[in-house]
């Protein structure tokens, strides 16, 4: 983890350099302000990750002669065989091109966003795959 906090802060030490040298040669002033936020915003991500760093073990990214298994573990539980992000991305897509058609296309959204997300959120509470 040591070494993701440097990378951000070295980064934000070029972003920094690539603001002033761009404010000073464009005198552009929407660019300056996006790079100069851009430093704010690596300067934070770089500062949490070095601060978390110093009070968690240290990883496999943190030895130089660590293989690449040795990280190796169980991601995460992912459902396999579910519908409700048809439905919810079906629901999504008539919601946003009800803001391009009109509005009235929302109210037959609104049922199929309901649905996809109720039935995502309660999927394991009921039915066959209960208590998993």
């Amino acid at each position: 983890m040591k070494i993701q906090g440097k990378m951000f802060l070295w980064l934000s030490a070029f972003v920094l350099a690539m603001a002033i040298l761009y404010g000073l040669w464009s005198k552009e002033p929407v660019g300056t302000t996006a790079l100069f936020l851009s430093f704010g915003l690596t300067v934070m991500i770089g500062f949490y990750l070095a601060f978390t760093a110093k009070r968690v073990d240290a990883m496999a990214q943190d030895d130089k002669e660590a293989d690449v298994a040795d990280e190796a573990g169980e991601v995460g539980f992912f459902s396999p065989h579910s519908w409700q992000p048809l439905s919810l991305a079906i629901g999504g897509g008539f919601a946003f091109l009800g803001v391009a058609i009109g509005w009235w296309l929302l109210y037959f959204s609104l049922p199929l966003i309901l649905v996809g997300l109720f039935g995502w959120v309660f999927e394991y509470y009921r039915g066959e795959n209960q208590n998993q």
